[in-house]
């Protein structure tokens, strides 16, 4: 069979550019989507590279195309003599590495053997490689044959035709985990103003978005094996002295090391000078005091985070409404691969009186369900406070912060939309949610609220409508 398919494209490869300029809009369109996926600088593998357009176009650091066409792959390394092209089965870029991306453009429907493909691609993985995987909607399938004898579509050989439920159960089969699903292109066509409109938003919306052309599912590989890591626990303070003891005193002993990181906010009530007194009373513990350089948990949270020199990061809030006790919890989800990146939840257990107010109960639970649709993983609450992270993604994300920019003053918003855009396995961990027993809330609940409402907006423009 892959002699075949090699032939058969073989024969449509001296087309294929022509084509592809004929059908601008289409494939800029889709090349969009893919450079929102796949960040430049990545070591990238494509599989069914054809000619090289998109894997030219991710602008990788290292790149590398497999395809079956010889053909095909004569035209690709004369176009793109920077990257690396092989052409028959993936084994033949056996010797190329491991990747941080592996794309697959369309080959599962041409596959003879989907679980041997996915098996084959785990010796190109770590543990942070993802798998972006594009195929079209089975309800397109007529409408793709009869743009194909109209002249419209590039003929293809008979297709499997798969469903996102076959293509999840191939990758668990395969020792893979679907972190998100993606839906895109409505109108594949350019009708002037028109198109744009209609795949940017139209094609986002409920209904309209299960009509879409273009599906994508991104993966992960499971490894099995976990080693102890060491641990950062920042800890944002401010006005919170009658709390600092508790928090290194009630924090669990996990990690390979431990270390806590107090980032203290121009406190007036000697918040300082307490965790001075803490650190002089626990010398054995590894604690560390900074004083804030500007406002806001957002900026405690990212300052803290640069000094850290764990593997793992740590966010514990200084009012103790979520409890140290729970943070083995984080640690364990985090080891074990279970995800990577876990946010606390608080809408789960009964909450204590007075922990949190009706209204800021009401806003949270909106949030989850608008933030499940627009970052398509779901998340019920997206303002817990305690959010952990491997150091690595971390330091990634900040790298990164240039897409989103500085637009977040308390920190929660700007890792959950990293997280996401890195295409990291979210995991949220219930956690029971306390009353304060020191100090005050500083979260202003009317001011606060119409600035989140307005960073949602600002996150549609980034994540949702791009």
């Amino acid at each position: 069979m892959q002699e075949d398919l090699a032939r058969y494209y073989d024969a449509l490869a001296p087309r294929r550019d022509q084509f592809r300029r004929a059908h601008g809009y289409y494939y800029r369109t889709l090349t969009r989507l893919y450079r929102y996926f796949v960040p430049e600088g990545k070591k990238v593998l494509e599989v069914g590279t054809g000619t090289g357009e998109l894997l030219n176009a991710l602008k990788p650091s290292a790149g590398v195309g497999v395809d079956l066409s010889p053909a095909m792959v004569a035209i690709a390394r004369k176009k793109y003599p920077h990257l690396r092209f092989e052409a028959g089965p993936i084994s033949t870029a056996a010797d190329a590495g491991t990747f941080d991306h592996i794309i697959l453009p369309g080959v599962l429907g041409e596959a003879e053997d989907i679980q041997a493909l996915f098996t084959s691609l785990r010796g190109f993985c770590t543990r942070d490689t993802r798998i972006v995987i594009e195929y079209y909607s089975y309800l397109w399938q007529v409408i793709l044959r009869a743009a194909e004898k109209l002249g419209l579509k590039m003929p293809q050989p008979e297709q499997n035709w798969l469903t996102a439920d076959d293509i999840v159960n191939f990758l668990r089969l395969s020792g893979y985990e679907v972190i998100r699903k993606e839906r895109a292109i409505l109108c594949p066509v350019n009708l002037w103003l028109v198109s744009d409109f209609i795949n940017r938003y139209l094609a986002k919306l409920p209904f309209f978005n299960a009509l879409t052309l273009n599906h994508f599912i991104i993966a992960r590989p499971v490894f099995a094996g976990a080693r102890e890591l060491s641990v950062s626990v920042l800890v944002p303070c401010r006005n919170e002295k009658g709390n600092i003891e508790a928090a290194v005193t009630r924090t669990p002993s996990f990690g390979a090391s431990q270390e806590f990181i107090f980032v203290e906010g121009h406190s007036k009530d000697g918040t300082y000078e307490e965790v001075e007194r803490v650190i002089s009373k626990y010398p054995q513990k590894n604690i560390r005091l900074y004083k804030q350089p500007g406002k806001g948990k957002g900026d405690a949270v990212r300052f803290g985070f640069s000094l850290a020199q764990g593997d793992v990061l740590m966010i514990l809030d200084a009012d103790l409404t979520v409890m140290p006790e729970d943070l083995p919890k984080f640690y364990e989800a985090l080891r074990d691969g279970t995800g990577e990146f876990i946010n606390g939840c608080r809408l789960v257990y009964p909450l204590e009186k007075e922990a949190m107010r009706l209204l800021n109960l009401i806003a949270n639970k909106l949030f989850g369900l608008f933030f499940s649709w627009l970052l398509g993983q779901r998340f019920k609450d997206t303002l817990c406070g305690t959010k952990v992270m491997l150091r690595r993604h971390y330091l990634e994300l900040a790298a990164n912060r240039h897409y989103f920019g500085d637009f977040d003053p308390f920190g929660d918003f700007d890792l959950i939309f990293g997280a996401v855009k890195l295409n990291l396995k979210v995991i949220e961990l219930p956690v029971r949610y306390k009353s304060r027993s020191y100090g005050e809330t500083q979260i202003q609940r009317f001011r606060h609220g119409l600035l989140l409402a307005r960073m949602c907006l600002f996150a549609m423009r980034k994540i949702k409508f791009i």
